[in-house]
């Protein structure tokens, strides 16, 4: 284990890491640790933040925290955003990238200039790096200068490193130390993690290095769906290995038919559909692995295509 969180610090450039076994209970503690640190019970992120839309406001139900949603739901927030903020903040956080919306990334310019505001407002800059390794991609910096910009990162050890699970929180000596009272208090200090570390340490030595290959077979997805013209991606040109597909069917149609194809074909194209303000439009998440290499673009255009056929 102890390889592992040294392995993990010495890439994100900071001190100390410490292994945790979910991401959902590292990020509470990083933003319990920030809170109590500063006197501050409210930290900033996008409406559509992953510690917000999908862990039961477990920040407010165990540590009292308040969350402030900042800019629009379907955008990047900005400067200008996080600066009409009236509320003295814990902590901002910074999802790379930002999942719901697509996986787009803020310029690395713009990103730094936000988490400098941050830390002059006495608020910390928080990453939420569950998919940090994919964002990587997306930025001409190493994993150290895009970390350099917050106090706290947080990364998975499964998504794109395909492990099994687990999360590690990175930061200084002290913050860490900290991290570590409130893992135990919450459970966390589990004995015999040994071999999720293990396959963590697998998934750097061989999917991290492919990251970029990833990356770049996803732009070439996107690419093939948009040049046909029945569904389109979001972005137009992923930064990363992440981007959604926009779909021309009802939420429901679109899981009938992926069901109907998994069936027929064993073939998964997506998990679940997300639902659109218009119900005759959906979409889905595309996170390009190991596994997406094996699907030439033609091939992906031609499964998507077929879904109306499927319902």
């Amino acid at each position: 284990m102890r390889e592992l969180e040294e392995r993990v610090a010495g890439l994100l450039g900071k001190p100390e890491a410490l292994f945790f076994p979910s991401g959902t209970m590292a990020q509470q503690v990083a933003l319990r640790v920030h809170a109590d640190r500063t006197g501050r019970r409210s930290f900033a992120g996008h409406p559509q933040t992953h510690l917000h839309v999908w862990e039961n406001q477990g920040y407010n139900a165990l540590h009292g925290l308040r969350f402030h949603p900042v800019g629009d739901r379907n955008e990047l927030f900005g400067l200008d955003d996080l600066k009409a903020v009236r509320e003295p903040l814990a902590a901002v956080v910074f999802e790379l990238p930002q999942r719901d919306i697509g996986g787009v990334l803020p310029a690395f310019a713009d990103l730094a200039a936000q988490t400098a505001w941050a830390r002059r407002s006495g608020a910390a800059a928080h990453c939420d790096g569950a998919r940090l390794w994919e964002a990587q991609t997306g930025y001409d910096a190493t994993f150290a200068e895009i970390s350099a910009l917050f106090d706290t990162v947080y990364v998975s050890l499964y998504k794109g490193l395909e492990g099994v699970r687990g999360a590690v929180l990175a930061g200084d000596g002290e913050t860490i130390g900290q991290a570590a009272v409130w893992r135990r208090r919450m459970g966390g200090a589990i004995a015999d993690a040994w071999p999720l570390a293990a396959i963590a340490l697998m998934g750097m030595d061989v999917n991290l290095p492919r990251m970029a290959e990833f990356r770049d077979h996803a732009q070439a997805l996107a690419r093939a769906i948009n040049e046909d013209g029945f569904a389109h991606t979001t972005p137009d040109v992923p930064a990363t290995p992440l981007f959604h597909v926009h779909l021309p069917l009802s939420r429901h149609d679109a899981q009938r038919a992926a069901e109907h194809l998994l069936r027929e074909t064993g073939i998964r194209l997506f998990l679940y559909t997300r639902s659109n303000p218009d119900p005759r439009r959906c979409s889905f998440e595309v996170s390009v692995g190991i596994s997406g290499l094996e699907f030439t673009p033609r091939e992906v255009v031609e499964l998507i295509r077929g879904l109306p056929s499927r319902v």
